[in-house]
C-alpha cells in the first residue's frame, strides 16, 4: 500500500534532509513556492539548502538560508514518512529527532547543483543557471574570470589582467563571415580551435541545460555573433552546426544573458538559414528545443512565412493564390515539418474539400505589417562572405 504524502511541523531546519518537499521563498518580499530539497551544506555557522522550485525551470535552483524556508509544513520522503508515521503518538504530526540511515536519500548527481557563483566576461557580470565542469578548484572562487578574446578561465582578476597582456586577439580566433555596421559573425572550426571551442562548451553549459557537449569539438562548427567597439569585437552569442548533417542547421543556440531580449536570438537564428540558402538545402534546428529557444524557432518561423505569403498575395492581383508548403519551404529554407507545424500553430491551415488550404485572415495580414513597421535586427544576406565546404571527407580521416 503507497503511503499518500504527509505534511510534519518541522522543529528544526537540522531535520530536513534531501528529498525533503516545503514552501520557500522564492522572491522578496513574499512569493513563496513549492521546492524540493536536492543538497545541503555547512558554510561557517549557517547550513544553506539546494532546493529545485517545483513545476518551474531548473535556472531558478539555488542555495537558501534557513530563514527562506516555511518549517510549518514539511513533506519527507517516503521512507522517512513511515518511520515518523509508527513514531507518531499524538494528534500533531512531529517528525522523529533523527532519521534512520535506511532514510537517507542516495546523493544526487554533482549535474543537477550549480558549481559556480558568478562569472565575469569583459564588462559583464553574470549568475549561471546551471552547472558547468569548470575545474573543482576554479568553482571554489566567487568568480570565474574569462578572457572575452579567447575565453581562457583564470581564478581571480590578477590572474586576468597579466593574462590579457599576453593575449593578441581581439575578435574570435576564426574567418569573419559576416559584417554589418557593428554586428559580424566569425566562423570557428572545432578540430582548428580546439581550446576555443572547448571553453566556449563550458561557457555555454552554464546557460544551457540540454548541452552535453564539452570535449569533442572536432565535428562541429561554432557561428560566433560579435558587437564591435574601439576595443574589439564582443561575443553576444553563438550558434554551432554538425559539419555533415543531412537535415539539421543548428545544434544549440545562445545569447549571453547581457544581451538577451535585444533581437540578438532571433538575428542567429536567421543566420542559420542564411547559411542553408547558401548551401541550397533546407534545415531544422535539433530538437527537442528548450523554452525559450522554442518560443524563439516559433517567432522566426512565423515571420518569415508570412514574409512569403503576404507577398504573393500582394504580387498578385487575386484574392486567392496557390503555393505548396513545398514551395515555402524553398523560398525560406525551412524544413517542410516546420512549415506545417508553425502554420497550424498560428491556425492558418484549413482542411477544405478533401485538401489543406492555407488562409491567410485579415487581421493577420494587418498584425503582420504593423509589426514590420516596428525596427528590428535583420541578417542582409549581401553582407556575406561565406561559401560552403564538403565536410564528408574530413569526417572519414
Amino acid at each position: 500500500m503507497s503511503l499518500k504524502p504527509t505534511s510534519y511541523v518541522c522543529e528544526s531546519a537540522t531535520q530536513l534532509v534531501e528529498g525533503c518537499t516545503l514552501s520557500v521563498l522564492m522572491q522578496k518580499p513574499d512569493v513563496w513556492k513549492m521546492a524540493e530539497i536536492l543538497s545541503t551544506k555547512k558554510v561557517g555557522n549557517k547550513r544553506l539548502y539546494y532546493v529545485h522550485f517545483l513545476d518551474f525551470n531548473k535556472r531558478l535552483d539555488d542555495w537558501f538560508d534557513e530563514k527562506d524556508l516555511d518549517l510549518s509544513s514539511v513533506q519527507f520522503p517516503r521512507n522517512r514518512q513511515r518511520y515518523a508515521m509508527e513514531r507518531s503518538t499524538g494528534s500533531r504530526k512531529n517528525l522523529p529527532n533523527a532519521p534512520s540511515k535506511q532514510s537517507q536519500l542516495k546523493k544526487k548527481p554533482v549535474h543537477e547543483i550549480k558549481n559556480v557563483q558568478w562569472i565575469e566576461l569583459g564588462k559583464h557580470r553574470m549568475k549561471p543557471w546551471y552547472f558547468s565542469p569548470y575545474p573543482e578548484v576554479m568553482c571554489a572562487e566567487p568568480c570565474i574570470y574569462l578572457c572575452e578574446w579567447c575565453l581562457k578561465y583564470v581564478m581571480n582578476a590578477t590572474c586576468l589582467a597579466r593574462h590579457l597582456i599576453k593575449c593578441n586577439l581581439r575578435h574570435p580566433p576564426g574567418e569573419e563571415i559576416y559584417r554589418k555596421d557593428t554586428i559580424s559573425f566569425f566562423e570557428i572550426d572545432g578540430r582548428r580551435s580546439m581550446t576555443y571551442a572547448q571553453n566556449l562548451c563550458l561557457l555555454s553549459k552554464l546557460f544551457l541545460d540540454e548541452k552535453t557537449l564539452y570535449h569533442n569539438t572536432d565535428p562541429f562548427l561554432f557561428y560566433i555573433m560579435t558587437v564591435f567597439d574601439s576595443r574589439g569585437f564582443h561575443m553576444v552569442g553563438y550558434f554551432s552546426k554538425e559539419k555533415v548533417s543531412e537535415d539539421n542547421n543548428l545544434a544549440c543556440v545562445l545569447t549571453l544573458p547581457p544581451y538577451q531580449r535585444m533581437g540578438y536570438g532571433r538575428l542567429l537564428i536567421e543566420f542559420s538559414y542564411e547559411l542553408s540558402k547558401c548551401e541550397g538545402k533546407t534545415g531544422t534546428p535539433e530538437k527537442p528545443l528548450s523554452d525559450l529557444g522554442l518560443l524563439s524557432y516559433r517567432s522566426f518561423w512565423a515571420q518569415a512565412i508570412l514574409d512569403v505569403l503576404i507577398k504573393q498575395k500582394l504580387d498578385v492581383a487575386e484574392d486567392k493564390i496557390t503555393i505548396s508548403i513545398n514551395e515555402i519551404s524553398e523560398k525560406t529554407s525551412i524544413s517542410t515539418d516546420d512549415v506545417v507545424s508553425t502554420l497550424t500553430h498560428l491556425k492558418l491551415i484549413k482542411y477544405y474539400k478533401s485538401r489543406y488550404i492555407v488562409c491567410v485572415k485579415g487581421d493577420v495580414v494587418e498584425n503582420y505589417l504593423k509589426d514590420k513597421t516596428k525596427p528590428q535586427l535583420c541578417i542582409d544576406a549581401t553582407c556575406m562572405r561565406w561559401v560552403p565546404k564538403d565536410w564528408t571527407g574530413s569526417k572519414k580521416r
